[in-house]
């Protein structure tokens, strides 16, 4: 029986060993999580929407980035080949994949302290953007930290 176990011990040591420097061996690791929403600004809404992410997105964002929600976030610019193309992007990146867990239940209260809206009455904010903005799709991105 004893020696059963001591097989048994050596056995899941050398697993144990193999797996770490399986580990170190490779020439990465996961880093941040981001997100990339694709919009496209309303033709004459431009200044409409810069000011209403200024007033309330960006806010909200600094909350969660005080909180450790986020690691950061950004607006950009682009130059779209085609009328169907994003012509702005908003990212926001997190520090893990595990970070998104309960995201809902995280940025609520923050939405709501910022924004001083209820539920009801931010949903009817959000239907507004539309004569502002379309949203194309998003996008999730994960980093890879070379070592």
């Amino acid at each position: 029986m004893k020696r059963r176990f001591a097989w048994l011990a050596a056995g899941l040591l050398l697993l144990s060993f193999a797996g770490s420097a399986l580990a170190q061996d490779r020439a990465w690791k996961e880093g941040p999580v981001t997100n990339v929403s694709s919009i496209r600004v309303v033709d004459g809404q431009f200044e409409n929407y810069m000011d209403y992410l200024s007033k309330n997105w960006k806010p909200v964002m600094e909350e969660a980035k005080k909180a450790g929600y986020i690691l950061d976030y950004a607006v950009y610019t682009a130059s779209p080949k085609t009328p169907q193309e994003p012509d702005l992007f908003l990212v926001v990146s997190y520090p893990n994949m595990a970070a998104l867990d309960g995201m809902f239940e995280k940025m609520q209260p923050i939405q709501q302290k910022v924004t001083n809206l209820n539920f009801r009455e931010a949903d009817e904010a959000s239907g507004k953007r539309i004569v502002m903005r379309q949203l194309l799709g998003e996008e999730m991105l994960r980093q890879i930290e070379l070592k």
